[in-house]
Parts: C-alpha cells; structure tokens; sequence
C-alpha cells in the first residue's frame, strides 16, 4: 500500500514559498514562472537546477500550497497559501509538539536563549499594549 502524501512542508519547499511571499509583498505581479524561482533563489546564493526548481513547484501545487494560473507556457504559479497562515500553522505545530501546547514554555525558554534587542523589546511592550 502507497504511504498518503505528506501535507508538512520542508525545508527546501518554504524556500520556494519565501520567493513567492517576498514578490506578494514587494511588486503587484505575484505570479511567477519556474525559471523567475529559480533565479530569485540563484539571487539569495541558492542554485538549484531548473528540474529541482519545477518539482518542487509540482510538490506544492500537490499540497495545495500553489496553483497554477494560466494554460499555456511558461506556467504561472501564485501562492495559495499566505505567509501568516503557513507560518501560524507551523508555529502552532510546533508549540504543540515541543512544549506540549503551552505557549507559555515556548516565551520562557525564547527569553532564556537571548537578552531582547531594544527593537524586540519595543515590539513585545507595543502587542502586549494592544491585548486585552
């Protein structure tokens, strides 16, 4: 029997999927081609053959984290899923795995592994201001 597709992401895909965030957040055109992947990762030192690019692209439309927008070539692929979604799913996954669902162990040990920049600090006073 065949093992089910794994809906997780790894590594290498979020790299993909980082590309297509960047572009959503800085330009009006957020569909791109495989050879535009590939050259925006070449660009952050990343080089990876056209084929390893178009797989990974293949993978993500599978687990439904791309789609496909256009019928002829070069296909267009845009992000189906959003940063604050893939992110807060992961994040949650892992809270859930490593601290057992407390959020509370996760703030505590993040405290532990460094002193806040005055930015951070900064950042954390402004979200605890604004809940309840």
């Amino acid at each position: 029997m065949a093992r089910p597709k794994a809906k997780e992401i790894t590594e290498r895909e979020l790299e993909l999927m980082h590309v297509f965030w960047d572009r959503n957040q800085s330009e009006t055109e957020t569909e791109l081609t495989v050879s535009d992947v590939r050259d925006a990762l070449q660009k952050k030192g990343r080089d990876l053959a056209y084929t390893t690019v178009a797989t990974l692209v293949r993978i993500l439309m599978e687990k439904d984290f791309l789609e496909q927008t256009n019928e002829e070539r070069p296909f267009l692929y845009r992000a189906v899923r959003s940063f604050d979604e893939v992110s807060g799913s992961m994040l949650g996954d892992m809270i859930q795995k490593v601290f057992g669902g407390s959020r509370e162990k996760l703030l505590v040990r993040l405290m532990e592994e460094r002193r806040l920049t005055k930015k951070e600090l900064k950042a954390l006073e402004d979200i605890l201001r604004e809940k309840p």
